[in-house]
């Protein structure tokens, strides 16, 4: 494959993948993979669940909520500067929680097909 230095072999939830990366930016991502797998592993264990797909999409959600709640903790300490940030955390918390549940119920079906 050509340019070899720009790609990056990654391992999440046992699975192998490789993803574009240039060199300067290999050990964050190395510890970018590192916490998604963590997650990964932890929502498949307290789930109960095999399906990557739903495991991911679930890290995602949690990833972001982490994001999301790290980021109103710091806006609401911080002054800034009298703008509003424009984003309703609680909102987006609830949006998360409905979508966790839409996809337990559309996702449960499936897993007792395996």
């Amino acid at each position: 494959m050509p340019n070899e230095a720009n790609y990056l072999d990654i391992t999440l939830l046992g699975k192998e993948y490789r993803v574009a990366c240039p060199p300067e930016e290999r050990e964050a991502l190395l510890v970018t993979v590192a916490y998604v797998d963590e997650k990964m592993h932890d929502i498949a264990e307290k789930t109960k669940s095999n399906m990557a797909e739903r495991i991911a999409v679930m890290a995602a959600l949690n990833i972001a909520h982490e994001h999301l709640s790290r980021t109103h903790q710091n806006s609401e300490t911080q002054q800034i500067s009298g703008a509003e940030t424009g984003l309703d955390f609680g909102a987006v918390k609830r949006r998360i929680s409905d979508m966790e549940a839409k996809l337990e119920a559309v996702l449960a079906p499936q897993e007792k097909l395996l």
